[in-house]
């Protein structure tokens, strides 16, 4: 059985792609290793690109844009292995980080999933770490990614600290996320009610109500070249980001989400169903 596959979800980003799987390949990682593009659909030559560069990387062709989770699912389902790599299209990977990502894995037999530090083109850090999602810790959430951004000082030393030190945490972001293939399994894979956005933390909350364990590691570094995908299609992302905020509220938050239905309403925002 190979020891680890790549699963990497691609819809209309032939250019980032090309980048994420040239940074897969020079060098390739130490570990026994497939990777395994699945392509929701896309009509800007990714397909006919990733057969003609890089003939070692499977492809499944997907009819139309079925969503992350489910694609993601698709390439999963397709291919054996001990350890699963979820990773972004938008992503590139320095040398050495998925090995040291497998080895802190394998060091701690009860964590069934680890991510890395996450950082964007200008070396800037990402908040890709975070508490479970609700009302509140949503909010704190957006204030501490605006802090970020903003580069506010204080909030932001604390969240760097925080960044700097490997820790337990309730999510790490599904950008680059490595996972157990027995723990994946164990939970039914990735919840394909989530379209697009949430479904890592739900993915995450799964695993940790089986009484195992999420790591968040600053020692390992990826570049997340952010929202690539949403830039072709903008209106139909934040929709789709709204259906899965709000799917993910009658999940996990169902007395809340009448009132966020309420407040998307009041707001202009509630995607039609």
């Amino acid at each position: 059985m190979t020891r680890l596959v790549i699963v990497i979800v691609s819809f209309n980003t032939r250019r980032a792609l090309g980048q994420c799987l040239n940074s897969l390949h020079t060098p390739p990682p130490r570990i026994d290793h497939d990777t395994i593009v699945v392509d929701n659909g896309s009509t800007d030559g990714s397909v006919a690109a990733v057969k003609s560069d890089w003939p070692n990387v499977q492809i499944i062709e997907l009819e139309n844009n079925q969503g992350y989770a489910r694609a993601t699912n698709i390439g999963i389902r397709a291919t054996t292995s001990t350890f699963i790599l979820l990773l972004n299209s938008d992503t590139i990977i320095p040398e050495g980080s998925i090995d040291d990502l497998v080895d802190i894995l394998n060091s701690r037999t009860d964590v069934a999933i680890v991510g890395p530090r996450l950082i964007d083109m200008q070396g800037h850090l990402e908040l890709s770490f975070g508490r479970m999602l609700n009302p509140w810790n949503e909010a704190r959430q957006k204030l501490l990614r605006f802090a970020v951004r903003r580069h506010l000082p204080f909030i932001t030393d604390f969240i760097e600290h925080r960044a700097a030190t490997t820790h337990y945490t309730d999510w790490v972001s599904g950008a680059c996320l490595l996972v157990r293939r027995s723990d994946a399994e164990r939970v039914g894979l990735l919840d394909e009610r989530f379209f697009l956005y949430a479904e890592d933390v739900d993915f995450c909350d799964a695993v940790r109500s089986r009484g195992r364990r999420v790591l968040f590691t600053p020692t390992v570094e990826v570049i997340h070249a952010r929202g690539r995908s949403g830039t072709y299609t903008p209106a139909a992302t934040y929709t789709a980001y709204r259906r899965s905020h709000l799917a993910f509220y009658a999940k996990h938050h169902p007395a809340w989400a009448p009132l966020l239905r309420v407040y998307l309403r009041l707001r202009g925002r509630l995607p039609e169903n």
